[in-house]
This record gives structure tokens, C-alpha cells and sequence, in this order.
């Protein structure tokens, strides 16, 4: 079943009442990759009726209006996506596409959509609470630099006005949230759920700090301050990052225009993710649709294996939004899902990076009291097993009944620790075209990336070589104008590629994410882990000459 998207849809499955609503900036698909429709089916999994409004027109009330207010709360995200990532280019120009929308067509999903939603929600679901969530509230759940506006923002929870902010992971914590308004507590009541972020005024703060409540909290310096003094910017980004691991138990409290701030620790990973991917999916857009929707198109065979990275690259949000540690799904699980495509190949078998899964510290007591910002970087953790044997036996299990591709995201630092892993991927499970991530050449660019030297990308393009026997071709993705690259950094990359007669296509340009270290390093041109000063390149002029320095054969 679809979740409904209108009264009719609710009377053909025999609904007279929705206990949820949920408003997400893509096109609605039943898929498990996309996450309102895994949320919304693990709630329905769980006994709850759930109607889903997609892409909104805000202009007007009439999309609102499509279903009856909800019992217990409305959910919003922005989708898979930031909205202001997915609507501006690095260059900030407005895209004109959009994957994520019938057509591919842009301008279907509103700038700063979960603010933008939660107005119209309260407009039209008067009194019923909000509750927002997704990469864009996870990623702006405090003060951040926010890199279309050039300023420090407050957290998203201030301009939404929404009622409780879940980050991370969050449909048990969401699911929790549901329990207990079914059972008759009020929202303000919800002040203990790990994954969440709330307001409090200054009366209440000592229920919190210092240490009063149920967990340790660490205050951040102020809104106003981060947002005046680049120091204290700094400065609370590092108590940010050295707080990912949620076994510290300790949350944030910032100062925020008279009122606090509230976030609690990150939720538990607890291994079993199973049931999160094994619901009811129907696997396809609402068909409401009659055009193809590119982002399905690009999903429609891969299959996730897993959450989390540990990889901890300075310009990647994962850690902060999914965790550090790894949550993998079982091999029946991703075996019955392969089972079900109706492909003969499996596109892409992976996560957030395709050769973690299953992988964790080999004394897990060490890893819960850890604050490392990367297992990876500078050398890899002594502690952490990097055995590639599990997923190996789980590439067998899919073969059985598909081919198996892995088409991207390899960590090849970590991939050189098995070279049996290298093995399989270059003689079975590539279509012809493997694309690995060295970012740059330069050594003190890597370093301020968390990501290992240039000559770990050319070991293990020599190991991947001994052992293709077809052609077969590997393609690094490049980042341009990254924090710290001056034009002679960037003309000493070209002289790089151009010598080993790299020509890559496509190039990143660098874009300061919320709640990333680069993002702190490009707002205050300063080294994070020094705090010496470091060249930016922030005109449109200077970025663009990276680009095509990177692109040196093009005319």
C-alpha cells in the first residue's frame, strides 16, 4: 500500500482518521532510500496511520488541505536533500533541475523548506505539534554558518517554531514520540529522548545544567557569540565534533536570544536495522506521477547496507547525521531484498561507504569512551577490525541469485588493509567504471580533509590493476577550491593530473555544509586543528579557476 496522499486514498484503506501527517520536500516514492516513506511505513509496521503530504505548493493552503488534521503530530523534513543544497549550485545560482521531483524539474521544493512547511503546517493544523527532522534539521539543529546567506544562522528549531527537533537516526526516536502523545502526555513533556532537540527558557535551564538532568550536558558558547566572534565559533564546533559518540551521554546547551537551547545525546546504535528496510515497500513512485523521477531511476536497483561512516572527512556531514558507528543490516535481510528486484543485477551494493559494513572496534568497550574525530586518520585505529571477510561473504550470498556492482564509495585507505577485498572488487563486482574519492593531490589539502596522502589512492589503483583482467577503469572524484588551496596548490593538482593524464569530467566544487569542519574552517579562515590562518578562495573568479585548473585538457 501507498500511504495516502488525500481523502480518497484514506477511504480506500478504510480510514476515517490519520494519527500522523508527513510533509517532505521530494516526490512521494515507497522506497526504502527515500526517508519519509521508510518513517511513514514504520509507523503504519507499528500500528499508527500515517498520510503523506509531498512537495507542498506554499503559496497556497490547498495542498495542505488535501488531508484532515492528525491526531497526535505533523512530521516535516525538507527530504533527502538540504533544501538550499538541492536549489543552489557551489556557485550559488539556482539549479534549474531537481532529482527528486517529477521530471526532474526544479522548483518544486521551497529555500529553507522545513521552516518554510512548519509555517504553513501551523496555519493549517492549528494546535496539533510539530515535529521536524531529516539532514536539514539534523544538520542546523544548533548555530551554524550557513553558506548561502554568508552568516552564522540560529538552530533551525527558532525560525521553524516547531515543537521538538529529532537529529540523527531518527525513526525509533520519532516512533517513541508517537507512544507517548497516543498515551496522552503533551509534547513539553518529552524532554528525556535521546536523538532530540528542544527550547527551554532561562527559568527552567538548572532542570539541565550543570549536570542536573538525566544526562551530562556541555554548554556551547551563545548564539549571539559564535555569531560575532569567530574564536567562539571555533570553539563550539570542537565541542560539537568531540561529542559525536552518543556512549559520552552528554548533550549541548546553547544561549539563544534569552532562551536555551536544548539538544540531548545522539541515540544508541543498536545493530538491528532490519526492520527499518523490510516493510510493506511498494517500491516505486506514488501514481499520482506520470513522469520519471531521476533520483528513482538512480535507486531502483542499489540496495543500503548499512548506516554510519568512520571515516570522518572534514567536509562530510554523515558522522553528525547518521553516526560514526556502523548499524549493518543483516545478509538474510539484503539477500530477500535483492531476491525481490526484478533486475538481474544489483546496481550498487553499499551505504554511506560501501566497504564498512559489519565493521566495528575489536573491544567495543575502548570505542564508547573514544572521541576521535576519524578511525581512519591520521593512521588507521589499532583497535578497529578491518576484516573485509563479512562483506565478502555477503557479495556471495546476493551473487547466488544477481550480479553484484559496486560502482562507488570504497574507502581505499581501508580497502588496502584486505587486499582480497581488492581482488573480488576489480575481477567480479565492477561494471567497468570504479569511482574512488582521493578529493586532492596536495599533502597539507588531504590533511585538513582527514584524508590520507595521495599515494594511497595510487596503491590501490596499482593493486586494482594487478588483478582487472578487462578493461576497466577507475575515476577519482575531485573537490575544487577546498578551504586552504591556494591557486598555486591548485596548479600543482593540475600538473599532477595532467602528468598522469587524468581527465576528470565532473568536478566538486567545494560547498561549506552545516555542521562540517570545513564548513568552520571556510567561514573563518582558519585552520580547525591549528587555528593558524589559511587562504579561502571565495570569489566566483577564484573557484571557478580551481575548477579548471582540475580540467586542465579542456579548451
Amino acid at each position: 500500500m501507498f500511504l495516502p496522499t488525500n481523502i480518497d486514498e484514506m477511504k480506500f484503506l478504510g480510514w476515517d482518521y490519520l494519527d500522523i501527517i508527513l510533509i517532505t520536500g521530494d516526490a512521494y516514492i515507497d522506497h526504502p532510500s527515500f526517508g519519509a516513506a521508510i518513517i511513514g511505513k514504520y509507523f503504519v509496521k507499528n500500528g499508527f496511520k500515517v498520510g503523506i503530504i509531498a512537495q507542498p505548493d506554499i503559496l497556497s493552503n490547498s495542498d495542505f488541505q488535501k488531508l484532515p488534521a492528525p491526531s497526535l503530530f505533523v512530521g516535516i523534513t525538507s527530504g533527502n536533500v538540504d533544501s538550499m543544497v538541492n536549489n543552489y549550485t557551489a556557485s550559488k545560482k539556482r539549479r534549474k533541475s531537481d532529482d527528486y521531483s517529477e521530471g526532474g524539474i526544479g522548483g518544486k521544493r521551497p529555500d529553507r523548506a522545513v521552516i518554510a512547511y512548519s509555517n504553513k503546517a501551523k496555519e493549517n493544523f492549528k494546535g496539533i505539534p510539530i515535529v521536524i527532522g531529516g539532514i536539514e534539521a539534523s544538520l542546523r539543529r544548533i548555530a551554524h554558518y550557513d553558506y548561502w546567506s554568508d552568516k552564522v544562522r540560529r538552530s533551525i528549531l527558532f525560525d521553524s517554531k516547531a515543537d521538538i527537533l529529532v537529529y540523527g537516526q531518527g525513526e525509533r526516536t520519532t516512533l517513541k514520540i508517537a507512544e507517548e502523545l497516543r498515551s496522552g502526555k503533551f509534547v513539553g513533556d518529552l524532554r528525556s529522548l535521546r536523538g532530540t532537540a528542544f527550547i527551554v527558557k532561562k527559568d527552567e535551564i538548572s532542570d539541565y545544567f550543570p549536570n542536573e538532568g538525566v544526562y551530562k550536558y556541555e554548554q556551547l558558547p551563545s548564539f549571539e557569540e559564535v555569531g560575532s566572534d569567530k574564536d567562539k565559533f571555533i570553539e563550539a564546533e570542537k565541542i560539537v565534533h568531540g561529542l559525536t559518540n552518543p556512549f559520552l551521554d552528554t548533550g549541548l546547551i546553547q544561549e539563544t536570544n534569552g532562551r536555551f537551547l536544548i539538544v540531548n545525546p545522539p541515540v544508541l546504535p543498536d545493530g538491528n536495522i532490519d526492520e527499518l528496510f523490510e516493510s510493506d515497500f511498494e517500491k516505486k513512485p506514488h501514481p499520482s506521477y506520470k513522469e520519471r523521477i531521476p533520483a528513482f531511476d538512480m535507486i531502483l536497483n542499489s540496495i543500503t547496507i548499512h548506516r554510519g561512516c568512520f571515516g570522518g572527512c572534514s567536509f562530510c556531514s554523515i558522522a553528525q547525521h547518521q553516526g560514526s558507528f556502523i548499524q549493518s543490516r543483516s545478509v538474510d535481510s539484503i539477500v530477500n531484498e535483492a531476491k525481490k528486484l526484478k533486475s538481474k543485477s544489483v546496481t550498487d551494493l553499499g551505504g554511506p561507504s560501501a566497504n564498512m559494513y559489519g565493521m566495528r572496534g575489536n573491544d567495543f568497550v575502548k570505542c564508547q569512551k573514544c572521541r576521535r574525530l576519524s578511525c581512519l586518520f591520521p593512521k588507521v585505529c589499532p583497535n578497529l577490525n578491518t576484516s573485509h571477510k563479512e562483506l565478502l561473504v555477503l557479495y556471495d550470498k546476493v551473487k547466488a541469485y544477481k550480479r553484484v556492482f559496486i560502482n562507488s564509495g570504497i574507502r581505499h585507505e581501508l580497502a588496502l588493509l584486505d587486499k582480497n577485498y581488492i581482488k573480488a572488487v576489480s575481477e567480479e563486482f565492477t561494471s567497468g567504471l570504479l569511482k574512488i574519492a582521493p578529493e586532492h593531490t596536495e599533502a597539507k589539502i588531504l590533511e585538513l580533509m582527514l584524508k590520507p596522502s595521495i599515494d594511497k589512492y595510487e596503491e590501490f589503483v596499482s593493486e586494482f590493476k594487478k588483478y582487472s583482467e578487462k578493461e576497466q577503469y577507475i575515476l577519482p572524484y575531485l573537490i575544487s577550491a577546498f578551504p586552504g588551496v591556494t591557486l598555486e596548490a591548485a596548479e600543482r593538482m593540475r600538473d599532477y593530473l595532467k602528468q598522469n593524464n587524468i581527465r576528470v569530467e565532473q568536478v566538486q566544487d567545494f560547498m561549506p555544509l552545516p555542521m562540517t569542519i570545513a564548513a568552520c574552517m571556510y567561514y573563518t579562515e582558519r585552520d580547525f586543528f591549528t587555528g593558524e590562518k589559511i587562504h579561502v578562495a571565495k570569489t566566483y573568479k577564484e573557484r571557478e579557476q580551481h575548477r579548471r585548473l582540475i580540467q586542465w585538457w579542456k579548451k
